[in-house]
């Protein structure tokens, strides 16, 4: 009964927000289409730091047009889309409904324990999907967009591969940047040590480089935007398992 009514509220949130980003369509594809532009704030904020520096820069022009194939395409992306818009807006809400539902099971320092990773997870959640949108999926538009492989050939990108590239490519950049906290409970149950993350520090790399060719669009400048930020956080991983180490020698 509980559970049920937990997922009713949780439903009833995400379910009143995808109406409100449904209604306001130009909002909302305005902020999902930015990306695609090519004055995109991230540009702009490039050439500013360029000009900064001493050094005149600005990037070249560029118009991709974009088209739907199909008869209900448009439609269906934009249900999908504010489906999606949704259950993110709702996330935070989902998180405390999640908790308030364990919390009567949990002890007082299980109660904070747990607060601090959910939140810890929400935050690196939000930090994988911003980065995506400001950096990794412009950047990788504006390549593969205006590659071509002769003057003949003009690309055409459809509605539904432009979501459904984006939407992949945020929900894996959110996933990917919880490493900290699976590394953090690796290291609680003894399987990983930070000596040991710090040995293998090369083959990690390696790695990494291949999960973020396999999860991005194929080229190689988003390849390596992608992979610098997942080795950093492989970083922190080390930090974070040295902290718990200390904590634990001192109890």
């Amino acid at each position: 009964m509980v559970l049920r009514q937990m997922l009713f509220r949780i439903i009833l949130v995400a379910g009143s927000l995808a109406v409100l980003v449904f209604c306001f369509k130009d909002a909302t594809w305005s902020i999902l289409l930015a990306p695609s532009e090519w004055d995109f704030c991230t540009y702009r904020w490039l050439e500013q730091i360029m000009n900064a520096l001493g050094m005149d820069f600005h990037f070249q022009e560029f118009h991709v047009k974009m088209i739907a194939t199909e008869l209900s395409s448009q439609f269906m992306s934009h249900v999908t889309t504010a489906c999606y818009l949704g259950l993110l807006g709702a996330s935070p809400y989902i998180v405390y409904e999640l908790f308030r539902f364990i919390s009567p099971a949990l002890y007082e320092n299980e109660r904070k324990y747990s607060v601090q990773v959910a939140t810890t997870v929400y935050i690196l959640f939000i930090i994988g999907v911003l980065i995506t949108y400001f950096v990794l999926f412009p950047i990788s538009f504006r390549f593969l967009g205006t590659y071509s492989v002769s003057p003949k050939i003009v690309s055409n990108i459809t509605l539904s591969s432009y979501v459904s590239t984006f939407t992949t490519l945020t929900l894996l950049m959110g996933v990917v940047f919880q490493l900290p906290v699976i590394v953090y409970f690796l290291g609680k149950m003894g399987v990983v040590t930070a000596d040991l993350l710090s040995k293998y520090r090369r083959h990690a790399f390696v790695i990494i480089a291949l999960v973020a060719a396999i999860i991005t669009p194929p080229d190689l400048m988003t390849l390596i935007l992608v992979t610098i930020p997942l080795y950093l956080l492989y970083e922190v991983s080390i930090r974070v398992l040295r902290l718990q180490e200390r904590r634990k020698r001192k109890k």
